[in-house]
């Protein structure tokens, strides 16, 4: 059971070969079993989840069973979910217990989903390899000596590890398709306002969005038809109907016009990282795709841009957690400023505390028109190169990472792992979708394909993957870890 795809999973529901229960005490069992060695979750929901499993073996025998009923899956421990800890792998939040669901999860539920837990992650989602959590580092199931990529570094090893068949995960500068490509799924993060961010724990609200994480672009078609769609409670929220992702995906890539960013085929990308994506491209010009190059000039500013903006937001969101209303409180305080002091300190860890010095020092009278104000404006420039490269063509495509899953403890050096995200982090500024897609290996660790749309292609993007993945298997590979413990 833990082998099979959503879509796989569904039809074997259909056809009554196991329940939901049956399945959800499967999947709880393997993560019971095999976790340890991961640390994928934080929070394992076992009562929930054999409760909502009843509940979809109900709807399924009365005859109101939907695309996504009965289908068990995890949640990147940024969701707040109604009476469960929700901590955004950190110590300010160890204790606090969500007191309503965000509204992704509202969905889910209403859609059937049957939550098993909360996954491990980056602190606050500050990170690209999940050794930033409060609760210890995530293991990357295909070589535990690897980081799974952050910050839904839990989602991805969970999925990848067999232990669930679909997550949701957040990306805000990379955070979904960075560890998916580490991980060997595939992830997508949708366009900005496309998915609601109320309930989600905000690191820069600008740029978070949340997106699914599964095994295949099918997959996450299916989580997206529940996941979109308009929110009164987030003002970001686009007010745009939500077509079913489901209903391209079968469409021919024939005429299919694919640009490839020179940019992101320079120095810093490993050999055999590019010749696995350029193998890739190969197989979308079997399909009958064209390819050409194109440009986006401001590539090389976005990471001093990204790294303005979202600690600016950071310093913001965050100025919330000060020991009074929620959150980790220190102990004996001998007066109020002693008691934001050390709450914040005790509470927070070290790359927290350096990007909320980061951007409040950015926003300070004297820095903010040197740095926010121009980093805003690079940011456009950056957006104005997508706008341009899509009047020549329909998808761009470059590998998701310069490099395979780099050893835990490897990147020591904060800008050295700042430089890990130089090829997803311009797509959150222009506020694209893009996905990444199992493209090869390096050694036994997976390789990604980054592939990348205009505003509201969504759907072109899932037909683009879906199509690669029926004339390839990287997504249907799985690590030993995976196999040996089956």
């Amino acid at each position: 059971m833990h082998d099979k795809t959503l879509a796989e999973l569904k039809r074997s529901l259909d056809a009554g070969e196991f329940s939901s229960r049956e399945l959800t005490q499967h999947l709880l069992g393997r993560i019971d079993r095999l976790d340890g060695a991961l640390n994928s979750f934080i929070t394992v929901t076992y009562d929930q989840a054999l409760a909502a499993a009843e509940a979809a073996d109900a709807a399924r025998a009365a005859g109101k069973a939907g695309a996504l009923t009965g289908l068990p899956l995890a949640l990147k421990d940024i969701f707040c979910t109604r009476d469960v800890r929700t901590t955004a792998g950190s110590r300010m939040l160890d204790n606090f217990i969500a007191p309503y669901d965000a509204s992704v999860v509202e969905k889910l539920a209403a859609a059937g989903t049957v939550s098993l837990g909360k996954t491990n992650m980056d602190e606050f989602a500050m990170g690209s390899s999940n050794e930033n959590s409060h609760y210890g580092p995530v293991k990357n199931p295909w070589d535990f000596a690897a980081v799974p990529g952050g910050s839904s570094g839990g989602s991805a090893a969970a999925v990848a590890a067999g232990l669930v068949p679909a997550a949701i995960g957040t990306d805000t500068g990379g955070s979904i398709r960075q560890p998916a490509a580490f991980c060997g799924i595939t992830g997508l993060k949708p366009t900005y306002g496309r998915v609601s961010r109320y309930g989600m724990i905000a690191y820069a609200s600008s740029l978070d969005q949340a997106g699914p994480m599964a095994r295949s672009a099918a997959d996450c078609a299916l989580l997206l038809n529940a996941m979109a769609g308009h929110d009164l409670r987030d003002s970001t929220c686009v007010q745009r109907g939500v077509p079913d992702y489901t209903e391209e995906l079968d469409t021919p890539l024939a005429g299919l016009k694919i640009g490839l960013p020179r940019e992101y085929f320079g120095d810093g990308l490993d050999p055999q990282v590019e010749a696995a994506v350029r193998d890739a491209i190969r197989v979308f010009e079997s399909l009958g795709a064209s390819v050409r190059e194109v440009s986006l000039p401001h590539t090389h500013y976005a990471i001093p841009a990204y790294y303005v903006i979202a600690p600016a937001e950071a310093s913001s969101n965050l100025s919330r957690f000060d020991g009074v209303r929620f959150g980790h409180r220190c102990a004996n305080p001998a007066d109020l400023i002693d008691l934001y002091k050390r709450s914040r300190a005790e509470g927070f860890g070290d790359e927290v505390k350096r990007r909320i010095l980061i951007g409040t020092h950015t926003l300070s009278e004297g820095f903010f028109d040197a740095y926010y104000k121009k980093a805003q404006q690079v940011r456009r420039l950056i957006r104005q190169d997508f706008l341009d490269a899509f009047e020549e063509v329909d998808v761009l495509m470059g590998p998701a990472s310069p490099t395979p899953a780099f050893d835990l403890g490897a990147n020591k050096d904060p800008v050295s792992m700042y430089l890990q995200d130089i090829y997803t982090i311009a797509i959150n500024l222009a506020g694209i979708p893009g996905m990444s897609v199992p493209a090869g290996f390096v050694g036994q660790r997976p390789v990604g394909l980054q592939i990348l749309g205009s505003h509201f292609t969504e759907a072109r993007l899932l037909n683009v993957a879906h199509q690669f993945q029926q004339g390839t298997d990287w997504h249907r590979q799985r690590p030993a870890f995976a196999e040996e413990n089956a």
